[in-house]
């Protein structure tokens, strides 16, 4: 039996059936959630794992708050010897709340976006990486891998341009380059997210749900209780939908990020699904030709959430390459400049 099949075989074993009690003691994410105020905002978060084992950060996408990171996505990433990292964006979740209200009609912003108007927003893509970069330097952490989902891997994107140096690794799920001339959204999806706020929490919790199934794939049938317990705990956690319409102004504001991937140099997994209904897998494709050395991995089915059909198949794209520059520092020497598609 060879070395690579056997490591193989126990990598498997391990994403199947689990890891000794210890790790799962260890990875145990019922850890309390913490503040690191920085300068322009304080951030909530969780660290998940040994503070000795490198940091894995976790950065998601609009309106996402860190328990939207699935738990058992996290106990995987931490059994695989990585001190998980999950945190609020700014706006969201327990983290700082922006007192003023979008003054922009955001239907007007949208418009002005498509017509290549330039769109103000309160602040940037790039100050939420700058936050991000904040937090790991509050915890003492030089060097660190990032995983970033939708928005949080264009925040990802601007980390390692803006800190290269510190990046060990990126992995961008289910995101985008933001060029001009990509594949439109799902027209019923824009209109859902361009819904008028709820009135009361029973109105937020349905609306969250039909948003929750309509990224979803057309191949699984999501609960609809289900989807409503998880819009839940969301609104229970934390419920500012003025926060959310001032990310997607930080979005719409955001010119294209080409000229910046171009020059990165990053060790970098791309990670998108065929059925993407908000990021069609196309921009999956383009993303990832536009960064050297980059692989791709195409998910068939996935569309725009962790469903739970799903996550074996992200584990599987994901965990390896990320073990594979757990300790892998040698990447700053040279990086294949060939860019791998695989079709999962």
């Amino acid at each position: 039996m060879s070395a690579r099949f056997f490591s193989t075989a126990v990598f498997l074993a391990a994403l199947l059936f689990g890891l000794p009690s210890f790790a799962a003691s260890r990875c145990d994410v019922n850890v309390p959630t913490e503040h690191a105020d920085l300068a322009q905002v304080s951030l909530a978060y969780q660290s998940i794992g040994r503070a000795s084992d490198p940091a894995l950060l976790l950065v998601m996408g609009l309106g996402g708050q860190l328990i939207h990171w699935p738990d058992e996505v996290v106990v995987a990433l931490c059994q695989q010897g990585f001190r998980v990292i999950r945190y609020d964006n700014r706006d969201v979740g327990l983290s700082t709340w922006r007192q003023a209200p979008v003054d922009a009609n955001l239907t007007f912003e949208v418009l002005r976006y498509k017509l290549g108007l330039p769109v103000s927003a309160p602040y940037s893509l790039t100050d939420m990486a700058d936050d991000a970069l904040g937090l790991m330097d509050a915890l003492h952490v030089d060097q660190f891998h990032v995983l970033g989902a939708s928005m949080g891997g264009m925040i990802a994107q601007h980390m390692a341009a803006m800190a290269p140096q510190r990046i060990e690794s990126l992995t961008l799920i289910m995101t985008t380059s933001g060029a001009e001339g990509l594949p439109a959204p799902n027209a019923a999806l824009v209109q859902l997210l361009s819904r008028r706020g709820a009135p009361n929490r029973e109105v937020a919790l349905e609306q969250q749900a039909d948003l929750l199934a309509a990224l979803g794939s057309p191949t699984v049938n999501d609960d609809r209780q289900a989807l409503l317990h998880q819009a839940a705990l969301s609104y229970d956690r934390a419920f500012n939908p003025e926060g959310v319409k001032r990310q997607i102004m930080a979005i719409l504001a955001e010119p294209s990020r080409v000229a910046l991937l171009n020059q990165l140099r990053v060790p970098t997994l791309v990670v998108h699904g065929t059925a993407d209904p908000l990021l069609p897998v196309m921009h999956g494709v383009h993303l990832a030709a536009h960064i050297h050395g980059s692989q791709l991995k195409l998910i068939p089915g996935l569309a725009h959430r962790f469903q739970e059909a799903f996550k074996a198949p992200l584990l599987a794209a994901v965990l390896p390459y990320l073990q594979a520059h757990r300790e892998d520092t040698s990447h700053w020497a040279q990086i294949d400049p060939v860019v791998e598609h695989n079709l999962l």
